[in-house]
């Protein structure tokens, strides 16, 4: 059999919702019926039913139609990531209902085979980047739990944590290819979304592009902590003693709620 070019196989990946043949691997409930404006046809497979309320209507929008178009064209010409089914793991993993706190980032991370649609997190068997291996030593200093050897964190996700890229896609080896091209509308909306929530949400907000949207907050009801980049260029600079996940418990908990448990398993 002939060997298969990359751009050949780059066109085999599926296009912005596609779902692949084999079943998706996370089981879903069944959910409820959605309001009659929102178009379930239009939204990504086992999207969560309060987040479809809430920003489904986004999907219908003219710049969604120009970024679905714009992703699945990148996909078969590039190697683009996450893969298609991965994309919206940040809203499958955290219900709007269970968010507590919020993490952003930017953009995933570039290299094949690292992101997997939850901001700073990596698959399982890849090695520990080094904005996470800075989070980690943080979060030893500030409450005493010892980092963990690999840097998947959808615990955090499936704790109530939402870690939501501004930007859900990238083409292999050029950060911020994606930027501007729609993506940061969708986002802003699911931002707004949690912002309406009518309990209090902390929100970490770390780097110049996270900080861009303290002003879709309400900071007299939410926890906002603003501040430096944990990246080894920044993390010195600020980051570090700056005590973040037990300002977001202490947070949480004067205002009646649990603590998120920071505790990552051992093994993924």
């Amino acid at each position: 059999m002939a060997k298969r070019s990359a751009k050949q196989a780059a066109a085999d990946q599926p296009s912005l919702f596609d779902e692949p043949t084999a079943p998706h691997p996370e089981p879903v409930a069944a959910v409820p019926p959605v309001a009659a404006a929102v178009d379930p046809a239009l939204a990504p497979a086992h999207f969560p039913a309060d987040w479809l309320a809430a920003v489904g209507a986004e999907f219908a929008e003219p710049y969604f139609a120009e970024l679905r178009k714009f992703v699945s064209d990148e996909r078969k010409q590039f190697d683009i990531h996450p893969p298609a089914a991965d994309v919206f793991n940040a809203f499958r993993f955290t219900p709007l209902s269970e968010v507590r706190c919020v993490i952003l980032g930017q953009d995933p991370y570039p290299t094949p085979g690292n992101a997997h649609g939850l901001c700073f997190s990596v698959r399982p068997g890849v090695g520990v980047p080094a904005s996470l291996r800075n989070m980690y030593k943080e979060l030893q200093d500030d409450l005493g739990i010892a980092p963990v050897k690999h840097g998947n964190l959808e615990a955090w996700a499936r704790g109530g944590v939402l870690l939501l890229n501004t930007v859900l896609t990238v083409r292999a080896g050029l950060p911020k290819s994606h930027v501007g091209k729609g993506w940061e509308t969708f986002t802003d909306a699911a931002i707004r979304a949690v912002n309406a929530l009518p309990r209090r949400v902390a929100f970490l907000l770390w780097g110049k592009d996270a900080k861009a949207k303290v002003p879709l907050l309400d900071a007299t009801r939410h926890a906002v902590l603003a501040g430096v980049h944990p990246s080894p260029m920044s993390a010195a600079n600020g980051f570090f003693g700056s005590k973040p996940f037990g300002k977001v418990n202490a947070a949480l908990e004067a205002s009646g709620q649990k603590p998120i448990d920071w505790q990552l398993p051992a093994t993924v």
